[in-house]
């Protein structure tokens, strides 16, 4: 086991630093040095016609990076390029509602409830033709990551995690919390309002600096970093989605019939059986469960780390050779 950690770090160093001359050879950098990616892809994909990035070889394992809100695909804008360096094909996804994204047609439902992305999730890769991947997440990506280990374990070869089982129902949640916990949610209660609704709309990107913050709060992030996420925000659904998304949690939103089967399934908390790392930061300042509590949820090959340094809820992007590192050790798990 030593050896292949050395070993791990060994490759991991070699590819931040191929990362870093990929960087210097022409690519805008970021006052953070993080690198932008190449240009995008389009696919059309079930509801969607969904923007992309792609990076390393066509022939390599395929690695699926879902960011969450509100974020975009630049969570992992340091993760892709040391993936594709050690030989991974890295797939980065604009999620229903971000970035150029879009739904073609119009009149379909701006739905956000966590059946829909993993289902937007499989369209992607069979629209891509591909079978299986290595499924990656973080935030709303790691429960669509998770609901796709879940329910598609034939197409996931192993998963990635950060902040573990976040798969949940609208049963579940109308149980009530300690004060002190539902205090973390308050963003959900007012979604929950059409004041709300008004303020999000106005304020999305105040809205997002201030999430980015309270759920990172030693990420010292520059202007021009959060800057390139925000723009993703500009998609006409975005605002849609999001509070549909924690409506739809709290019972006070419909979702669709077609993802009945879907929910109910999700609604027992099925076991993952897929090789799964599961990942926390040690200075995640959002809302998130404590490991002891989904360890028994993951029954195959399963491993827990806590990321150290002032890590925050956006982990790829604020520790991307520790993300990375996972990814590779979950491909031989």
């Amino acid at each position: 086991m030593k050896r292949l950690t050395d070993l791990s770090r060994r490759q991991l160093l070699t590819a931040a630093a191929a990362t870093l001359a990929w960087s210097d050879a022409g690519s805008q950098v970021s006052p953070t040095g993080n690198t932008q990616f190449p240009p995008l892809k389009r696919i059309t994909a079930g509801m969607l016609d969904v923007a992309y990035a792609e990076m390393g070889p066509s022939e390599g394992p395929v690695v699926l990076l879902l960011h969450g809100w509100p974020y975009d695909i630049h969570t992992y804008v340091d993760v892709a390029p040391i993936l594709a360096a050690l030989g991974f094909r890295a797939l980065v996804p604009y999620l229903r509602g971000f970035g150029p994204t879009r739904f073609l047609a119009p009149e379909a439902i701006r739905n956000g409830q966590q059946a829909a992305f993993a289902v937007d999730a499989i369209a992607f890769l069979d629209a891509l033709n591909i079978d299986r991947v290595i499924v990656a997440g973080c935030d709303w990506g790691a429960r669509t990551a998770n609901v796709m280990a879940a329910l598609w374990p034939e197409r996931c070869r192993a998963l990635v995690s950060v902040s573990g089982y976040l798969i949940g129902s609208q049963e579940l949640n109308r149980a009530p919390l300690t004060p002190t916990a539902e205090l973390k949610w308050w963003y959900q209660y007012y979604f929950a309002t059409e004041r709300g609704a008004a303020g999000y709309r106005q304020y999305t990107r105040d809205f997002a600096r201030l999430i980015w913050s309270l759920a990172s709060p030693t990420w010292k992030f520059h202007d021009a970093t959060f800057e390139r996420s925000a723009a993703a925000f500009d998609n006409p659904d975005h605002v849609a989605i999001t509070l549909h998304n924690y409506r739809w949690r709290l019972g006070l939103a419909a979702g669709e019939p077609r993802y009945d089967d879907i929910e109910h399934r999700l609604a027992l908390l099925p076991a993952i059986t897929v090789p799964t790392i599961t990942l926390e930061g040690d200075a995640n300042g959002a809302p998130h469960p404590a490991p002891a509590s989904y360890a028994r949820r993951y029954t195959g090959k399963y491993e827990h780390r806590t990321v150290a340094g002032g890590t925050g809820h956006n982990l790829p992007q604020e520790a991307p050779l520790e993300f990375s590192n996972a990814v590779l050790a979950a491909s031989v798990l």
